[in-house]
């Protein structure tokens, strides 16, 4: 077995076709996928395969196919004798690396994440907010500013020195980010989201998640689940349990999660698990001496050994 450090992407992730050569493939991860529509309940193995883009980006449905696509990957790793030494996840992706670390049964996590999702979507129609990506100003500044503005925002996701987010009510948000941009920002993004994720905006849906989350089987990890909340590892189900019900209204503390994963005892690579490559095109910007491996297709499935004997040579 070979250990390595894991890391799980969030929402936004998603796009049409995501994990279709994993659903054709032979082994645990085909096993996996072939069977998330019979767990849920509803067809998302074609919405995953076959859109529409609008209906996969809905935010219950963005949530479970990509925690299923991470999973999958993770279940395949597995196989080749590649397991996580340590791992983490952003946002969502928290519920991925639970997985990884034993803590959820994939399951259990799937269920848990469609009804994350279906919460925060209804949370989006019943209190309107809406998010903004902030880009050259430091999360304690942003924060600064937030506080001074009128209405309901606050910095959600730090996800690294140069990036966060804010999210809250919609005129707040708009204010903010022109307040923003007087400070000294170099853009101010607005997010195509359907609410004011990691805010106060989702303290209706947090409440109902916990009493979801009271009866979920959680196990205390076999490796440390590096938490959004407190950015410190998780080593207890009880730790764990906390962080998801905490995850809605606290802010993502991702650069201090990278921190713990990639800063002063790096390892020589970590892996991002599942579609795409955002976390680890912000991670490379500040941890040049680590190699970044995203694994989310066949393709990289069928290189992975390849590239870390390379990296080990």
């Amino acid at each position: 077995m070979r250990k390595i450090p894991m890391i799980f992407p969030g929402q936004a992730s998603q796009t049409v076709g995501m994990a279709a050569d994993l659903m054709a493939s032979q082994g645990p991860a085909g096993a996996f996928l072939s069977a998330i529509d019979d767990t849920l309940g509803y067809g998302l193995a074609a919405i995953m395969r076959k859109g529409p883009a609008e209906v996969l980006t809905e935010t219950r449905n963005a949530q479970p196919a990509i925690l299923a696509h991470s999973v999958a990957v993770t279940l395949a790793l597995g196989e080749r004798g590649i397991i996580p030494s340590l791992v983490a996840g952003h946002s969502l992706g928290e519920f991925s690396a639970a997985v990884a670390c034993g803590a959820l049964c994939p399951e259990d996590a799937l269920r848990t994440v469609r009804r994350r999702g279906e919460l925060m979507f209804a949370a989006g129609d019943e209190v309107p907010g809406t998010m903004a990506a902030v880009m050259g100003l430091p999360g304690d500044q942003v924060a600064e500013v937030c506080a001074g503005v009128d209405g309901v925002v606050v910095l959600a996701n730090h996800n690294s020195e140069a990036q966060v987010a804010i999210s809250g009510e919609v005129p707040a948000v708009a204010a903010a980010g022109a307040a923003l941009k007087e400070a000294g920002a170099r853009r101010v993004i607005p997010l195509n989201v359907s609410g004011a994720f990691h805010s106060p905006l989702l303290a209706g849906a947090a409440r109902e998640f916990g009493e979801f989350l009271a009866g979920l089987a959680v196990k205390d990890p076999a490796v440390p689940l590096v938490a959004n909340v407190t950015a410190r590892p998780a080593t207890t189900a009880t730790d764990l349990r906390d962080g998801f019900a905490r995850q809605l209204t606290s802010p993502v503390l991702w650069h201090d999660t990278m921190e713990q994963i990639a800063g002063a005892d790096a390892p020589r690579v970590v892996l991002e698990v599942g579609p795409g490559r955002v976390l680890s095109n912000l991670a490379r910007r500040a941890y040049g001496n680590v190699t970044f491996l995203p694994v989310g297709t066949v393709d990289d499935l069928e290189g992975i050994e390849a590239a870390l004997k390379e990296l080990d040579s």
